[in-house]
């Protein structure tokens, strides 16, 4: 590291040092963070402390399904609960186990397992073994410790979409070979179409009780972000115009409390950074600026390979082209660096993709007597995807 590079470091250093923080508790405004109370979900809280229950008399719980756009509090709650029950079942001396796998994070069906396996205590390789095998472990371990098992499985749609149901009906079936234990399942979704997806043995197994989880109003965010604001900043460290536009601009979109909770903790961190003495309306635009920018960059890095060499098809060629277009310059650079294409159809596909991530447009343009054509716009900067692009190894030789 240069001289000048470790002098701009001791600088930020000693600023942040000398500053005056404006959070007490900044894990108060993360999406995990669990407080003691949670607003506007009494009555879920009461239904799902109802279905588990018979948990604290020895009785098998239902399978619970959970469904609710992200931000809706849906996996705060779970957690909540779980943990209030967990305090009850531990003073009845009861051999109960909560345990806890999100399906995006854990990636695979091996990974769920192992995070299943973990949170009762049984060790397993990282990879190696069949999935059937896991299983047959962890339900020898649920037997043979007569464990009361609650698995919640976060995200539920995306092993679905990925993997089929096979993993969610063996896990329903489980009981079936568990005399002396049990295996209940809450499956948390986003997605209220995922059930389509699913065998209908699974899906009556499955969803023996269910739960919706409505949209926080802008008027509910605001109130819960009043109470977390309290937890999370000294006192007048934060405006009410911040909070009521942090609020709004949430509420605007589909009611999700987690990007309320984001914009708010960035637009605390932005302001610090100024040296401001208090979060205001500025810190918040700014914040809005920042968090669109992650994750856009978030986006562009997660992309396929395909998915990245047709985007920068796209940014490259310019203004609005047609698909033909597109799919030329996509094979010109497949055959240049010795990458095999794709098809049409996949591309297509990919296009739609890159079209819901919000990273293109697609368009039908009228050509009169001659139909209509597609025509594909760019909606990021050039030089933007370039530098995201420079970190992957295959595109950095490409660019």
């Amino acid at each position: 590291m240069s001289d000048e590079s470790k002098d701009l470091l001791d600088e930020i250093f000693t600023k942040a040092l000398s500053g005056r923080s404006l959070y007490k508790n900044r894990d108060a405004l993360r999406s995990d963070y669990i407080p003691s109370k949670l607003p506007f979900r009494e009555k879920q809280i009461i239904s799902i402390g109802e279905a588990l229950s018979p948990l604290l008399h020895g009785s098998k719980c239902s399978n619970l399904l959970i469904y609710g756009k992200t931000g809706t509090g849906k996996t705060a709650v779970v957690k909540y609960v779980l943990m209030r029950l967990e305090e009850k079942a531990s003073k009845q001396g009861l051999k109960v186990k909560f345990t806890y796998s999100n399906s995006r994070i854990a990636g695979t069906e091996y990974r769920i397992l192992s995070d299943m396996a973990l949170s009762i205590g049984l060790s397993i390789p990282f990879t190696g073994l069949a999935i059937s095998e896991v299983l047959g472990r962890i339900k020898q371990a649920i037997n043979s410790s007569e464990l009361k098992v609650i698995f919640v499985m976060d995200e539920i749609d995306f092993l679905v979409r990925n993997y089929g149901d096979d993993l969610l009906y063996e896990l329903t079936r489980a009981n079936e070979q568990l005399p002396r234990g049990y295996l209940s399942i809450i499956g948390i979704s986003n997605d209220l179409k995922f059930k389509e997806f699913l065998d209908p043995r699974v899906l009556s197994s499955l969803s023996e009780e269910e739960i919706v989880f409505p949209p926080y109003t802008a008027e509910e965010l605001r109130v819960i972000l009043y109470e977390r604001a309290k937890m999370a900043f000294f006192e007048d460290s934060v405006t009410e115009a911040a909070i009521n536009l942090c609020a709004a601009l949430a509420g605007s979109e589909h009611g999700d409390a987690r990007r309320a909770l984001d914009l708010l903790r960035v637009s605390g961190e932005v302001a610090e950074r100024e040296g401001a003495i208090r979060v205001e309306e500025k810190h918040v635009r700014i914040a809005v600026q920042k968090i669109e920018q992650d994750r856009m960059i978030e986006a562009l890095r997660s992309l396929p390979l395909h998915a990245k060499l047709l985007l920068w098809s796209i940014v490259s060629l310019g203004e609005a082209n047609s698909t033909g277009e597109v799919y030329d310059r996509y094979s010109n650079i497949c055959r240049k660096n010795g990458i095999e294409l794709l098809t049409q159809r996949r591309v297509t596909m990919l296009l739609s993709e890159l079209d819901l991530l919000g990273l293109i447009a697609t368009n039908l343009v009228s050509k009169g007597r001659y139909g209509r054509t597609k025509k594909i716009s760019p909606l990021i900067q050039l030089q933007f995807v370039k530098e995201v692009f420079s970190e992957d190894p295959v595109m950095g030789s490409i660019l």
